[in-house]
């Protein structure tokens, strides 16, 4: 895919212009100047239904946003990856190499290998390229920078080396696979899926070889509403164990009921087998597991109250998965740091300023980092306003819905 600049940027775009021109700079800085660039770029994803119920082929509603992650790249022939993101030591990887290296598992490195390790196996050619980036999406935001910046390779690879044949789908399904097994997060499909199909769309997982996806036709700003998220800041350092225990507990539940996931749990059967379930996977799970029945629905009530443009009901529906996440999954702060409550306390803060009137919810993976929140645009000043001072200059996001996922950007 390529995308005309004004029409990825908008509005944006001639202010957008500016970083892309630093682009220009920095790969001079990094590998000497050189002629006929190309750029691309990848969406940050923000998550509107769902939470923590793909990973378990559930359902979700999702976005990408106008936050992402460029790229100026120059084609090389010595089958080496070179990779400097504004910030950060260079990325360096030969494609010739591309086993699992334990050394590399949380660093950028593996997901760049892992994605093309992933393509090599499906078919696709790899081989080497200088590339600098930088990046709006802001690492710890809840926007997933991670998956963007996994499109983002993916999407480069298939421009150079394979006529842009890889699809969105197969993008999201290599970058969740670099993910996996070689960063070694256990992520589902959400944040991939997101950020490569771009849009306002829902998504089923029920096979997750073969996603069931919708977009839907939704403008917020027709409604007198911002979609805003909040980093509350805080530190996402040694969350890895709490972020694994989610799916786990959840595929526990399920293999006590004779299944692999919740998706293929009945859930009457579910709730009929509590009694004992409390003696094999404990209350945690078991309430985790009630999140994922409940959440799953959610995510239908609310791409039905999209499509009939009862925004009212959608925003309750938003509280309600919030609620649960908060009481039932769980993942709001981290047992493991129980004094760093950022997102309770900016849920607490948004429903007493919000006054009834918009949606408020955890986003994304949770434990730390970010919620969501709805804001009628008449409030929407003073919001920033009383938030930012609790959290910090900059911390409330307005964000916009991208229609376009990875792409080459054409200036």
């Amino acid at each position: 895919m390529i995308q005309d600049f004004k029409t990825l940027y908008g509005a944006e775009a001639e202010a957008q212009r500016a970083r892309y021109a630093a682009l220009d700079t920095a790969f001079a800085e990094e590998f000497g100047a050189a002629d006929a660039l190309e750029y691309f770029s990848a969406p940050g994803r923000t998550e509107i239904g769902g939470n923590h119920t793909d990973h378990n082929h559930g359902k979700v509603l999702a976005a990408a946003v106008n936050l992402d992650v460029i790229a100026a790249v120059k084609k090389t022939d010595n089958g080496v990856i070179r990779l400097k993101s504004a910030g950060y030591p260079m990325d360096t990887v030969d494609t010739a190499d591309l086993a699992v290296k334990e050394e590399e598992k949380e660093r950028s490195a593996a997901l760049i290998r892992g994605v093309c390790a992933r393509l090599s196996a499906l078919g696709y050619k790899v081989g080497g390229f200088d590339a600098v980036t930088a990046s709006r999406v802001l690492k710890g935001s809840g926007l997933s920078s991670s998956a963007a910046f996994e499109v983002l390779v993916v999407t480069i690879l298939s421009h150079l080396y394979n006529d842009d044949a890889i699809d969105p789908v197969e993008a999201a399904q290599v970058s969740k696979y670099a993910e996996n097994v070689y960063f070694g997060k256990p992520s589902g499909l959400l944040d991939q899926m997101a950020a490569s199909v771009g849009g306002f769309t829902t998504m089923d997982f029920a096979d997750p070889a073969a996603p069931k996806i919708e977009k839907i036709d939704f403008d917020l700003g027709k409604f007198g509403y911002a979609l805003c998220v909040v980093d509350t800041g805080g530190n996402h350092a040694d969350l890895t164990g709490e972020y694994a225990a989610v799916p786990a507990e959840m595929k526990a539940v399920a293999a006590e009921l004779g299944a692999s996931v919740l998706r293929e749990v009945d859930e009457e059967k579910f709730y009929a087998a509590i009694p004992s379930l409390r003696k094999t996977v404990g209350d945690r799970a078991i309430l985790r597991a009630i999140h994922f029945f409940r959440d799953n629905r959610i995510v239908d009530e609310e791409v039905s109250a999209l499509k009939s443009g009862d925004f009212e009901a959608f925003k309750q529906l938003v509280i309600a998965s919030g609620r649960s996440s908060a009481t039932n999954l769980q993942n709001v702060f981290a047992v493991v740091n129980p004094q760093e409550q950022g997102l309770s306390l900016a849920l607490a803060l948004i429903e007493r300023l919000l006054e009834g009137r918009g949606a408020y919810r955890v986003h994304g993976g949770g434990f730390a980092g970010t919620v969501q929140a709805y804001v009628p645009l008449d409030m929407l000043a003073e919001f920033r306003k009383e938030i930012e001072a609790v959290f910090g200059a900059g911390a409330c996001y307005v964000l916009s819905i991208r229609s376009a996922g990875g792409t080459k950007v054409a200036l």
